[in-house]
């Protein structure tokens, strides 16, 4: 079973990255030459309409956007590796829920914080929305935070993809000594023997 992956370094390919490892798939990793933050060219829209990666071509030629959806769906593919809950739980029902919270919540406020122009007609007011997409960022950590008890995971003693996840926005968000268990979650997943290289790789840091 082989994959296709067009991603680049920093991006929020990182999770799909690490689901694939994890899960023992063979893949092709496509490394875009560019930087977070700068545009893809327009060329790659041949391959996402929309602009985009990560993009993962299934074995099949099927090609899926979106890094939560792509993730959630390796986790069903590759039951057997543990990358989420048995499908039908509650506890599975959890990991969709706090994947969904960061997709929609914080992965829009880091896109709102470093594409702020694209969400307003009127350039002046880009930086205020930056900032109010930071702070909004803020608050969904809060919100999360107070749900890692007694962590250091999301649901306990288990990583998921979500922690992946979790742990690849917070280090966006850059860290903040105001979310110790968010932190020390980071930290673990960055430890993690088999993410720790491919977290070097993306962020430089361990």
């Amino acid at each position: 079973m082989n994959y296709k992956l067009y991603n680049r370094d920093g991006s929020g390919g990182f999770v799909v990255e690490v689901a694939l490892v994890l899960a023992g798939a063979s893949f092709e990793l496509v490394k875009l030459d560019s930087k977070p933050g700068v545009p893809l060219p327009e060329t790659f829209r041949e391959i996402n309409p929309w602009g985009q990666i990560p993009v993962l071509i299934l074995p099949d030629g099927t090609f899926i956007t979106e890094s939560a959806a792509i993730a959630v769906h390796l986790a069903a593919c590759h039951a057997d590796k543990k990358l989420a809950p048995p499908v039908g739980t509650s506890a599975h029902a959890v990991f969709l829920r706090w994947v969904v919270f960061m997709s929609v919540n914080l992965y829009e406020c880091v896109l709102r914080a470093g594409y702020a122009d694209r969400y307003t007609t009127d350039p002046s007011g880009a930086p205020a929305l930056s900032e109010a997409a930071m702070q909004r960022f803020g608050e969904g950590l809060r919100t999360i935070e107070a749900e890692l008890d007694p962590g250091p995971f999301i649901q306990g003693s288990t990583m998921t993809l979500a922690d992946v996840y979790l742990a690849m926005l917070f280090n966006w968000y850059r860290g903040d000594e105001s979310f110790p268990r968010v932190m020390l979650l980071r930290e673990t997943v960055a430890r993690h023997g088999v993410v720790a290289p491919i977290w070097q790789r993306h962020f430089a840091e361990l």
